[in-house]
């Protein structure tokens, strides 16, 4: 899905000390708030509402078809734990792959490089996304009667995996759309069955053989099973595998940046 796109006045960006690269990620930051929320009522605290209450009522209409959740009591938490995580893999391999393309105006300037587009990205819709999490698995436990008992390593290690794979793939559709401007619809159509076969409203284990080994390569299954190992203390899913999933975002980054190093130049010229 295209991003519209208005750009403000070029930022000032410093290119000499030692905290020159974390002022320029900041310096991106800070403008990509302004153009995108600076315009609107509210400004920033519409990027956390808007994704918060949209889940909030699918939650609520899904809790009327599906009553009984594969995990505890409330499918709210069930749909939320599921959902959430997909949608920060969505939303930021989405967002990364037009880095490039949003900060076009100022990677003109020597001291600003496509690197520091892409992490300045990744830094503020990552925030971003976890203040939607933290917001609304918040009000499902103060809300509902959950009987969760909150893992916190299980549920830091979710997200940082989900990060790292969101980062990788993100580079590297960096990348593909870059070069390959059709990619963007062939990264869409892949992502729609994903929706249905990522266990956001089923468990892993209640899927019949074969099926079940096929759908454990799929990296969004272990995400949501960690992530619900630390929401549910009666679930283990000893079969999630942390070391696949972080190999799969390591591997992908590796590639992308790799290849954007040598052919960044050929897309911005585009």
């Amino acid at each position: 899905m295209s991003e519209t796109i208005s750009y403000p006045p070029p930022l000032r960006v410093s290119n000499g000390g030692r905290a020159a690269p974390l002022r320029r990620v900041f310096a991106l930051m800070l403008r990509e708030m302004a153009t995108s929320s600076g315009r609107t009522p509210g400004g920033y605290l519409w990027a956390v509402i808007e994704p918060v209450a949209g889940i909030a009522l699918l939650s609520m209409v899904f809790s009327m078809a599906l009553r009984n959740p594969g995990l505890g009591v409330t499918f709210p938490l069930f749909y939320a734990t599921g959902m959430l995580p997909f949608t920060l893999f969505t939303h930021l391999v989405g967002r990364l792959a037009q880095s490039l393309e949003f900060s076009r105006p100022l990677l003109a300037f020597p001291g600003v490089s496509w690197r520091d587009a892409i992490l300045a990205r990744f830094a503020l819709n990552l925030v971003t996304q976890l203040m939607v999490s933290y917001v609304l698995i918040a009000g499902i436990l103060i809300f509902y009667r959950t009987r969760a008992i909150l893992n916190f390593q299980a549920i830091v290690e979710a997200y940082s995996l989900c990060a790292l794979l969101a980062l990788g793939f993100g580079t590297l559709n960096c990348l593909l759309q870059g070069l390959y401007p059709v990619w963007v619809h062939g990264w869409s159509i892949l992502m729609r069955p994903m929706f249905v076969i990522s266990t956001i409203f089923f468990l892993f284990e209640s899927v019949p053989q074969p099926f079940r080994d096929w759908l454990w390569w799929n990296p969004m299954v272990h995400v949501i099973a960690i992530l619900r190992r630390g929401i549910y203390p009666s679930y283990d899913a000893n079969w999630a595998s942390p070391a696949y999933v972080a190999l799969l975002g390591l591997g992908t980054l590796a590639f992308g940046l790799l290849f954007l190093r040598r052919h960044h130049q050929e897309i911005l010229r585009r």
